[in-house]
């Protein structure tokens, strides 16, 4: 008796990323020269820019491309590339495994998410839980590594907004944004002491509302924090006026 095949759902970057791909195996984009900008790969596959930068920054990953920030993204050197060359479509299927949720998708699921739970929080919070809020705030301006401290403000939130679902969900987004190497890549990129400075800031609004009880401000304060992360990581490459090369 005949058995069904394994189904499995490839995501709209990836679909993204083997395309380019297999351009540049064909030698459509010799190494060394520079791929159209975000802005035309987006137009002419009909997709968001949010998508393609994920797509490249995978590729860049794999070894495909070299993304230059002020410049645009160039196809690797052969020589240099990695193995992906060589590999062909099967480079990106262990790689489709370990990321295989986009980092905006996951930023936009927080951003239903998170504020939701900064208003409850502000509402439920108990002074234990107030305190290990502004000392999750605090410990981010006094280390070399914010970024722990910045999962340790929003999961402390999250554990005081009353509701334990929603506190795993918010947990759950984040084991699956700190093991995505697209996630780690753009943050690598775009994310500097002074984009810290911002953040720590905008987290600063988030707590003077929970502490002074005011749902309303603690929602906008973190949805405003949240769309601020999703406008830094799409920081153009500096490549809008490339001319050169179609997909």
């Amino acid at each position: 008796m005949s058995t069904f095949q394994a189904v499995a759902v490839t995501r709209l970057y990836r679909m993204i990323a083997d395309q380019i791909a297999g351009r540049i195996r064909a030698g459509d984009f010799p190494r060394g020269r520079r791929l159209p900008s975000e802005r035309d790969l987006a137009e002419q596959l009909q997709v968001s820019r949010a998508s393609i930068r994920e797509a490249l920054i995978a590729l860049e990953i794999e070894g495909y491309v070299e993304v230059r920030v002020g410049t645009g993204v160039f196809v690797a050197d052969k020589e240099g590339g990695g193995a992906a060359w060589a590999a062909g479509p099967n480079a990106s299927a262990a790689q489709s495994a370990a990321d295989d949720i986009g980092p905006f998708d996951l930023l936009e699921a927080r951003l239903i998410i998170e504020p939701e739970c900064a208003g409850m929080a502000a509402q439920h919070a108990t002074p234990a839980q107030l305190a290990a809020i502004v000392e999750a705030h605090e410990g981010m301006s006094l280390t070399d590594s914010p970024g722990r401290h910045d999962r340790e403000f929003h999961g402390t939130i999250a554990a005081a907004c009353g509701n334990a679902a929603l506190a795993a969900a918010v947990g759950h987004l984040w084991n699956l944004t700190q093991s995505s190497s697209v996630y780690r890549r753009m943050q690598d990129y775009f994310v500097d002491a002074e984009v810290w400075a911002v953040a720590h800031a905008e987290h600063q609004r988030i707590l003077t509302a929970i502490v002074a009880h005011d749902p309303i401000r603690a929602r906008h304060a973190m949805h405003a924090h949240l769309l601020g992360i999703l406008a830094r990581l799409r920081e153009d490459f500096g490549d809008v006026s490339n001319p050169r090369g179609d997909l």
